[in-house]
């Protein structure tokens, strides 16, 4: 019995941190584009790769 009058103490503050949490990475804009990421990893993006073996290339030789 003793032990709930630290444990609800500490879990309220522990929700409480993690909602201070969340909505400050709301605010900061953590969640405002959920898709670009994605679909900038499944972009072709061959031209970047060219250049970076064309420049190794000058290097060598």
């Amino acid at each position: 019995m003793e032990s709930l009058y630290l444990l609800i103490p500490l879990s309220v503050a522990l929700v409480f941190l993690a909602l201070w949490v969340f909505f400050r990475a709301v605010d900061s804009g953590q969640f405002d584009d959920l898709e670009g990421p994605g679909m900038r990893l499944l972009q072709d993006d061959d031209s970047v790769y060219a250049e970076t073996v064309e420049s190794e290339q000058e290097r060598t030789h």
